[in-house]
């Protein structure tokens, strides 16, 4: 096929400037790129889920019981919308593991007499599910035993219901009900401390003493049934039995962390890919008015010729879409490869036993259709300049811009006062002042590269703001031990004579329904002595709060969800013991970035509960130098379910977070400094362009080579310099966006930005503008002064 004469002429162009259409291309590819890793890693992680839900068939309601009878299962059964019911005990164990000092704690769940589960079953990945007559068979989660180095036939010393056993494993396994593991106390999953255990039903049903009954039972519902009856016909049967309220598949934890994930994902689509394909947009638009400004006298010429307004406009469309091809090209392969390893990542986090990576063309098709329209918009408006011209006029020079003085004459007295300005300095403040539209969006475009750093570099100072408040105001305590049921007042002296254990604090959880007219949530009440110094509750200045004995204290984000504020009053429903419903005052609002928290006076919630002083946990503080002795001791007490250490807990966080938010930070380094590098070096390229005959002309005077550069590079240090300030103001408003994208019911990231991330940003920019200036210097020293004079460009 024959090449026509503006195809000939397209090539030509991108050849002339192909650095500044690499750099267009590259800030498009980055937008591409983000849209795609992050659509495509929710759409893998997504398809995910649910295929290993379906296939294993994860339960849609969940109800415990402190005992009911196994008769009840039938009555469940009955109940219409409901297709399968699977009854299960439930308990704990502490560990006794060769590599940890401290013990580790379990999950044991019981496995059917015959066959394996008919809901949440299990994914076999070596060994098998334990026998039905085997006493001491379990099967083990598949993260705790890779933390172990477990195999099959490897024992472990367990403490469960009260006795010490000696546990083989039979088989490693993933469930998809504990596909997030969260250990007693934790903020992130542990898998060296925290296990899921299998267990034949008599042997822990005996363990337990549940033989012909049951304390946990799943349900599957029939396809399209409404969740909320069956919820609470579920209730019904079970509050004579000790029920501690239903709950649907979204209020299970391991999915709820999962949807949390999948939240923060979709958010990362809206709010990212807008800015790097709106400033390529920009970037386009520049260069075609540029290259149609300098091609006046072709464009009237190819019009003498007989080239219509369509032919012409369509050429420097075709343009912009080439640009745009290779931004989809490159963004795309780059998006895949990222998001692969994104969905990877979360595999490993998330422990599933497989991946699906989506094959959906949707992504790709979003991203080239967006890509498309911001490549149109920017070449939209140059473009019209350019079919408009009539031929007579576009042959002509263009008309010369009217000077004019750039402020009134001054007071000769004034004049006096005023810095002197050079020539040079004058001609960069004349050209800003006459185009001040390409001045402001020149600094746009730069002051954005800042904010998207801001946005991403802003979560080490959230987290480092939410672990001090945490770890070091609120809950100060170096453990907190969690008993298998409520306990008498008088365990906080069995406690307290622990070896090792300096100051005890008690605590009592019961679960409840707490509701503001048609609102509701089910979390947990906690009540907390008067005078603490372990665990504190703090108001929103950080400023310690007693708990009042006259009403509940709410988390800011429980009060903000159900609608109240301090002197309103709530509804709690007791889901645990009488199950009675009580109405009462908001006496205040704590500051707590996890979970959806209800706090009450320790006494004040043991009164209204009417079964005695009862405690749930203890909060302690440990002598390091006995912290053996306890952690050996506590291994042979039988009435604990678990311990949460402090500073294993923090560890972890900071190990999790700082590996996930180091690497989308380098993945927005590399995108912001696309974007600040593009900006700059486009917006350069082009003034070099247009004042080249200027430039050789003052070097042809006498004006040295730095005289010359500062001419053409002061306008950006000026525009550089502008950018800051408003990059700051607009990474805070971004970094807002962010917050709002992830906030959730189980965990808020505060909006902290120290003044170190915005030098930061700013020092990434500058970092940019000054390859561009380098870049910009060698290529002004190249300047062919006879070449330039010779030509209009």
């Amino acid at each position: 096929m024959t090449m026509t004469a503006l195809n000939r002429k397209l090539w030509r162009d991108l050849a002339h400037i192909w650095p500044q259409a690499l750099a267009i291309a590259l800030v498009m590819a980055a937008g591409v790129a983000t849209l795609i890793l992050a659509q495509g890693a929710y759409q893998s992680l997504f398809e995910t889920r649910e295929a290993y839900y379906e296939r294993y068939r994860f339960a849609d309601v969940f109800a415990s019981a402190k005992r009911a009878p196994e008769a009840l299962v039938a009555e469940i059964e009955k109940i219409p919308g409901v297709a399968t019911v699977q009854s299960r005990v439930l308990g704990g164990a502490l560990l006794d593991m060769p590599a940890m000092e401290e013990p580790a704690t379990a999950q044991l769940v019981s496995l059917p007499e015959t066959g394996a589960p008919r809901l949440n079953a299990l994914f076999i990945r070596h060994g098998r599910l334990p026998k039905a007559g085997a006493r001491d068979e379990v099967a083990v989660s598949n993260a705790f035993a890779q933390a172990h180095k477990l195999e099959i036939g490897d024992t472990i010393k367990a403490v469960m219901g009260g006795h010490g056993r000696q546990l083989q494993v039979a088989g490693i396994v993933n469930s998809p009900e504990y596909i997030y593991t969260l250990g007693f106390g934790e903020l992130m999953p542990d898998d060296r401390r925290t296990a899921i255990l299998w267990m034949p039903r008599p042997e822990l049903a005996a363990a337990f003493d549940l033989d012909g009954a049951f304390n946990n039972v799943t349900v599957k519902r029939l396809r399209g049934a409404a969740i909320d009856e069956i919820i609470d016909r579920i209730d019904v049967l079970l509050k004579p039995y000790g029920g501690r309220g239903a709950y649907r598949r979204k209020d299970q934890v391991s999915n709820a962390f999962i949807d949390s994930e999948l939240n923060g994902l979709r958010a990362m689509v809206v709010v990212m890919p807008p800015i790097f394909l709106a400033v390529a947009a920009f970037l386009i638009n520049m260069t075609l008015s540029r290259m149609i400004a300098m091609e006046r006298e072709q464009i009237g010429l190819m019009k003498a010729l007989g080239y219509g307004n369509a032919a012409i406009g369509w050429h420097y469309v075709k343009f912009a879409l080439v640009i745009a091809l290779a931004g989809l090209i490159i963004g795309g392969l780059g998006g895949w490869w990222l998001g692969r390893g994104l969905t990877e990542l979360y595999g490993d986090f998330f422990k599933f036993p497989f991946l699906y990576f989506t094959r959906s063309p949707e992504p790709y098709i979003i991203s080239t259709l967006v890509a498309l329209v911001a490549s149109g918009l920017g070449a939209a408006m140059a473009v019209g300049k350019a079919v408009r011209l009539a031929p007579a006029v576009a042959m002509q020079p263009p008309v010369p811009p009217r000077f004019r003085r750039l402020a009134p004459d001054l007071a000769p007295g004034l004049a006096r006062y005023l810095p002197k300005i050079s020539q040079l300095s004058m001609m960069i403040v004349r050209q800003l002042v006459r185009w001040p539209i390409r001045a402001a969006l020149t600094t746009l475009g730069i002051s954005l590269s800042i904010a998207i750093l801001i946005s991403s570099l802003f979560f080490y100072d959230s987290i480092e703001y939410l672990v001090d408040v945490t770890f070091f105001q609120a809950d100060r305590q170096d453990a907190t031990i969690t008993f298998t049921e409520a306990r008498p007042l008088s365990v906080v002296e069995a406690v307290a004579s622990l070896p090792g254990v300096m100051v005890v604090e008690p605590r009592r959880a019961v679960s409840i329904r707490i509701r503001n007219g048609n609102i509701e949530r089910r979390t947990a009440l906690i009540g907390k002595p008067l005078r603490t110094d372990l665990s504190r509750v703090l108001d929103g200045d950080l400023a310690v709060i007693r708990p009042d004995t006259a009403g509940v204290i709410l988390s800011a984000k429980l009060a903000e969800i159900l609608g109240v504020a301090a002197g309103d009053s709530v509804d709690i429903e007791v889901l645990e013991g009488r199950g009675r419903t009580h109405t009462l005052p908001v006496v205040d609002l704590n500051t707590s970035f996890i979970g959806l928290g209800a706090l009450m006076e320790f006494d004040a919630l043991n009164a209204l509960l009417l079964d005695g002083p009862l405690v749930s946990s203890v909060d302690i503080s440990i002598d390091a130098a006995n912290q053996d002795r306890l952690f050996a001791a506590i291994k042979t007490v039988p009435s604990l379910s678990g311990i949460g250490l402090q500073r294993q807990t923090l560890a972890n966080f900071r190990a999790t977070m700082a590996e996930s938010i180091t690497l989308m930070t380098m993945v927005y380094l590399a995108l912001a400094g696309l974007i600040a590098f593009g900006v700059v070096y486009n917006t350069a390229r082009i003034r070099l362009s247009e004042r080249g005959r200027e430039l050789a002309s003052l070097r042809v005077v006498g004006f040295t080579r730095s005289e010359i550069y500062w001419v053409l590079f002061g306008e950006f240090v000026i525009l550089v310099l502008a950018s800051i300030p408003l990059g700051w103001a607009l990474g805070y408003g971004l970094a807002y966006l962010v917050i709002k994208g992830l906030d959730n019911e189980l965990y808020q990231f505060p909006l902290i930005i120290e003044p170190a991330t915005y030098a930061k940003a700013a020092l990434v920019v500058l970092a940019a503008a000054a390859v561009s200036a380098i870049l910009l210097r060698l290529r002004t020293d190249r300047l062919d002064l006879i070449a330039v004079l010779k030509t209009r460009e």
